[in-house]
């Protein structure tokens, strides 16, 4: 086996499982703690993008990971929008948005421009993931091995992008990789007791994105968490600086 075939289906094979510790987390323990419906709101925006993308260059490996990694986004979506009562069309449609305008950027300007805009909402949706883990009072709905996960995946399309000059695959490896290893990094400083940070700044920009979202001609493509109740989303309520962790249940 050729390195190219080999970091190309590891790749592949990575990307396909990475959703399904995240969706046992969720089903097993019923809790969305910490967890970032904007940032999976963004993964399958990425999820569409990047398998249009594969079928453009003509690669399985690249095709079958988002093709079956889209439809476990999906069944998270569907999770976190039954426990925070939100409705699931709403939930998934500035997903879609966003895979149909990477798609748009994709036919017209090429591989290397798809790369470089796809980073955004690569950053987007891991950074939105970085601050849920950074402010949530507690961080029991994160599956430790999506974290890990998530690194190994970028790690191995950073390799493959190299070997087959594929500019726009290395491009969001590198970018997205970054941040991934961050967000593994803190989770473990949070489960090891760290404190949540205040983000007063962030809170206030996602109160006014949400208040746009809930206007009729925003909804359907809005990135925001609308307002809901605070015994529905226990993650999403003011942080308190003085709460320390408490005692956490066993990773996965």
């Amino acid at each position: 086996m050729t390195p190219v075939l080999f970091f190309g289906w590891a790749a592949a094979f990575v990307g396909t499982v990475l959703g399904i510790p995240q969706v046992v987390r969720l089903v097993r323990t019923r809790s969305v703690e910490g967890v970032s419906l904007a940032a999976w709101q963004v993964i399958l925006g990425l999820n569409v993008g990047w398998l249009v993308h594969g079928f453009l260059i003509r690669q399985l490996n690249m095709i079958v990971p988002n093709g079956l990694g889209m439809i476990v986004t999906l069944t998270i979506l569907r999770l976190v929008a039954r426990e925070r009562r939100r409705p699931l069309l709403r939930t998934v449609l500035p997903g879609i948005a966003i895979g149909a305008v990477m798609v748009a950027v994709d036919l017209v300007f090429g591989s290397a421009t798809f790369g470089a805009f796809a980073v955004i909402p690569a950053i987007f949706a891991n950074i939105g993931q970085s601050i849920e883990l950074v402010r949530a009072p507690r961080v029991w709905g994160v599956s430790p091995a999506f974290l890990v996960g998530a690194v190994l995946n970028q790690a191995l399309w950073l390799a493959w992008g190299l070997l087959v000059a594929d500019p726009g695959t290395v491009i969001a490896a590198t970018v997205t990789g970054t941040i991934t290893l961050f967000n593994l990094v803190w989770w473990g400083l949070r489960m090891a007791g760290l404190r949540p940070l205040p983000l007063g700044v962030v809170s206030r920009v996602e109160v006014w994105l949400s208040r746009r979202s809930s206007a009729p001609a925003a909804a359907s493509v809005g990135l925001g968490d609308a307002p809901e109740p605070a015994d529905a989303m226990p993650s999403q309520g003011p942080v308190v600086p003085g709460v320390i962790a408490e005692a956490q249940p066993d990773a996965d």
